[in-house]
């Protein structure tokens, strides 16, 4: 039985008790549902027609009108194309806030665009990393890293806690963390989630990335089989867009003082540790950062997220981004697990982008706010 697992991402973490969301072939749910009946499974269909709802969200491509970038829609999905073009547009259009720079090429030879926002007020200003599209498939996190760059570049100017974010910090916002998996989920395989290098031994394509970081490599929650959704790669940093990032992350750690990072799907704010059930040392700050996000993410529609340790709050996974990025010295490091917990799963429909996105904006200026208090 061939089952694509969505949630948990490894078979090591289903256990007793939990819920497992799996996509299955059509032709595969004949034999499938015999046998969780028999073996007193209860079960859900959530989304009994998956091409048919996946040819609603990127069918109308062709015939829904590519509007000028001033007209550009927050609230559909975009390819990395039309993402790349919007960057470029924005760096034109504000070059007094907004520095598009790249941190190298992927794989396949794609530039890492990152863009830094932020008023030129002084020389030397602490800074907020953020990614989105780590993994390929989570499309509504390069959805809010375009909401998260929007939301500032309209408000820093009526919007005081605003203001006070983009003078007295930088941001460097990563929209397309994963470009090629990204592409390749536009053209080839939707719920495509590892990068696309190649393996000559396996012919198997690509590494999770967020398995790929030198801390606690290939340890509990990530697999050494390099055609496994979990594949660790053949060594940490062996994939260029985690190399690049690494190399960034490293040379301006005494700078960043957050690293948030976008995945889905969960409803989940989550911090160090990962890769071990062990509480970290300035827990009190980023416990009480935690808190107080989920509840500003709470108050706009009245979703609720669970917050914690990864480890104990979603599983252990090893060879994180956000476990490097704390062990290299930045104090604030977060993921964000966004909307939902399962009913469309990778599939949010495009008409959830703006309320996640609104929500999660939210929770982002609590945590970056709670960053420009000293807290003790």
């Amino acid at each position: 039985l061939q089952v694509d697992l969505w949630q948990p991402s490894s078979p090591f973490h289903i256990v007793e008790g939990t819920v497992t969301d799996v996509r299955v072939r059509q032709n595969t749910t004949r034999s499938l549902l015999p046998y969780l009946q028999q073996a007193n499974i209860q079960y859900t269909i959530l989304i009994s027609d998956l091409q048919k709802a996946i040819e609603n969200q990127t069918g109308q491509r062709s015939h829904r009108t590519r509007r000028s970038l001033s007209g550009y829609n927050y609230e559909v999905y975009h390819s990395l194309e039309e993402i790349e073009d919007w960057m470029h547009y924005l760096n034109r259009t504000h070059s007094d806030i907004v520095h598009m720079f790249s941190l190298g090429k992927s794989y396949e030879g794609r530039p890492l665009y990152v863009l830094k926002l932020g008023k030129r007020s002084r020389p030397y200003k602490k800074a907020v990393w953020m990614d989105c599209g780590i993994h390929a498939r989570e499309w509504i996190g390069p959805a809010f890293c375009q909401w998260f760059m929007k939301e500032a570049l309209q408000t820093y100017q009526t919007d005081p806690a605003m203001r006070k974010m983009l003078t007295q910090l930088y941001f460097y916002v990563m929209p397309v963390f994963n470009v090629d998996g990204y592409h390749f989920s536009w053209t080839n395989d939707r719920f495509w989630r590892k990068t696309r290098s190649k393996n000559m031994r396996f012919h198997c394509h690509g590494v999770d990335a967020n398995r790929n970081w030198k801390v606690k490599w290939c340890d509990e929650g990530a697999s050494f089989h390099p055609c496994d959704d979990t594949y660790c790669g053949p060594f940490p940093e062996s994939e260029p867009e985690v190399k690049a990032v690494a190399h960034f992350l490293r040379k301006h750690r005494k700078q960043i003082k957050a690293y948030l990072s976008f995945h889905a799907y969960a409803q989940m704010l989550l911090y160090p540790y990962s890769y071990k059930y062990a509480t970290i040392p300035n827990f009190n700050c980023v416990e009480s950062a935690a808190y107080n996000a989920v509840n500003a993410l709470q108050s706009a529609y009245g979703v609720r997220y669970r917050y914690g340790p990864a480890s104990s709050t979603l599983y252990v996974s090893s060879g994180s981004s956000m476990d490097w990025a704390y062990k290299n010295g930045i104090p604030y490091a977060f993921a964000f697990e966004l909307r939902d917990t399962g009913h469309f799963g990778f599939l949010l429909p495009e008409t959830l982008i703006k309320p996640t996105c609104t929500e999660t904006m939210l929770a982002v200026k609590n945590i970056t706010l709670h960053l420009l208090k000293k807290c003790h």
